[in-house]
C-alpha cells in the first residue's frame, strides 16, 4: 500500500475549509480580485461559494491553486507577533523605544 496521500497537501482538506482559509487570509474583497468570480465578489458567502465551486470544475481549481500557494507563502494574517517576554523586555532597550 502506497502512502501518496501524505505528499498531497489537499488530502483531508475540504473545499469549505479551504475557502474558510481563503477568506479569513485575504478577507472576500481581495480574494474576488484573485479570483474573479461572482459568488467573491457580490454578497459574499461561504454556504452560496461553496454551492458555485462545486458546480464550476475551474473555478475549484482556481481556489485550491490559491489554496495551496497561500500554504507555501506565509502572508500578513500568517504572521504573528512575537509572543511578550518578560525575562527580555526589561533588559532589551530597542524595544522600549518603540
Amino acid at each position: 500500500m502506497t502512502h501518496h496521500h501524505a505528499k498531497d497537501p489537499l488530502h483531508g482538506v475540504t473545499l469549505e475549509m479551504q475557502v474558510n482559509a481563503l477568506v479569513t487570509r485575504f478577507g472576500w474583497a481581495e480574494l474576488s480580485k484573485r479570483i474573479n468570480i461572482n459568488c467573491f465578489k457580490n454578497n459574499p458567502g461561504v454556504k452560496s461559494s461553496l454551492k458555485f465551486l462545486r458546480r464550476t470544475p475551474w473555478a475549484r481549481a482556481e481556489v485550491e491553486a490559491l489554496y495551496l500557494d497561500s500554504l507555501a507563502a506565509p502572508g500578513v494574517a500568517a504572521r504573528q507577533e512575537a509572543p511578550f517576554n518578560p525575562w527580555k523586555a526589561g533588559r532589551d532597550k530597542s524595544s522600549l523605544a518603540e
